[in-house]
């Protein structure tokens, strides 16, 4: 069934959930800074996520941080999302499953912003115009 947007001529649009996906060096300081996004469109069946860790930023915020380790959770987020085996029991779960995990609240070191939503027809652009703006801010 073609969307609104098919019958004018254009390419449809996906409803699509993401959160970023935030350092927060010292929890207990509440400094935080934005490092990946984690973006899912169910009806296209994408699950994405693209992290990278600023190290001047991290410096600043907790000079002390040892920025291996922060990159060794950063990547974990982009494993899991991609279903890599080598992440552990939650990759293998089905995409949507592994979305709600990677968005879940918590008071680790690594955060995801509450989830937001929008429109597209390609969820992998989306994905990178949300981490060119959000995280490198270019």
């Amino acid at each position: 069934m073609p969307g609104r947007r098919e019958a004018a001529g254009g390419d449809a649009r996906s409803p699509f959930e993401y959160a970023i996906i935030r350092v927060l060096p010292r929890v207990e300081r509440g400094e935080a800074f934005n490092a990946g996004i984690v973006l899912m469109s169910r009806p296209r069946r994408f699950l994405g996520a693209r992290t990278e860790l600023d190290e001047a930023v991290l410096a600043a915020l907790s000079p002390d941080c040892d920025p291996e380790t922060v990159r060794e959770h950063l990547s974990l987020v982009d494993r899991i999302a991609a279903g890599d085996e080598t992440a552990g029991p939650i990759a293998a779960l089905p995409a949507p499953e592994r979305f709600h995990w990677l968005v879940s609240p918590s008071s680790t070191m690594i955060q995801p912003s509450p989830v937001h939503t929008g429109l597209t027809a390609d969820p992998a652009a989306t994905l990178d115009h949300l981490f060119r703006t959000l995280v490198r801010r270019s």
